[in-house]
């Protein structure tokens, strides 16, 4: 699984704009400069961004993009899923048929199980997650993933296995 240039920049234009305390938010060339993106990139993508409702332009000349709702209110997997949409979804049978109509596991699928549990799982979690744990420094962001993932986990009634 990858995540692609347009899930990663765009969130990582969200984050900057959720972080920004200046009331007339940061423009395109602002974030461009910050981020080292082409400012035609970060217009595709605060244009995403905007339709989606997750930011908001501010007029005038010194205008830019801020948070259309509190950071608290958006949710990580909503923001990925406008970015770039679910790695498993029911229409995805429908693109893998091969030369087919339909495919020829369409009855007895164990490969569509897994994807269904994968996304099932990281569903549950990224949606515990807001855009206000990211607008943390790493550090803090990092304690409240581990708080998620041991709630996640006992909610699970299994043991989390930290790596060493």
């Amino acid at each position: 699984m990858k995540i692609t240039a347009q899930e990663e920049y765009g969130l990582r234009i969200l984050i900057r704009i959720a972080s920004c305390r200046d009331e007339e938010g940061l423009s395109i060339r602002q974030l461009s400069e910050a981020e080292g993106l082409s400012s035609h990139y970060v217009a595709k993508l605060t244009r995403i961004l905007r339709m989606g409702g997750f930011i908001r332009s501010t007029r005038g000349y010194k205008g830019g993009y801020v948070p259309a709702k509190p950071a608290r209110e958006i949710s990580i997997n909503s923001a990925l899923k406008l970015l770039g949409g679910s790695l498993f979804d029911v229409k995805f049978c429908d693109f893998h048929s091969g030369a087919l109509k339909l495919c020829t596991n369409s009855v007895d699928c164990s490969a569509r199980s897994l994807w269904q549990i994968i996304q099932i799982t990281m569903d549950q979690l990224l949606d515990k997650i807001t855009l206000h744990d990211l607008i943390n420094p790493e550090k803090e962001s990092t304690k409240i993933f581990d708080q998620i993932l041991d709630q996640h986990y006992k909610a699970m009634g299994i043991a989390r296995k930290v790596p060493v």
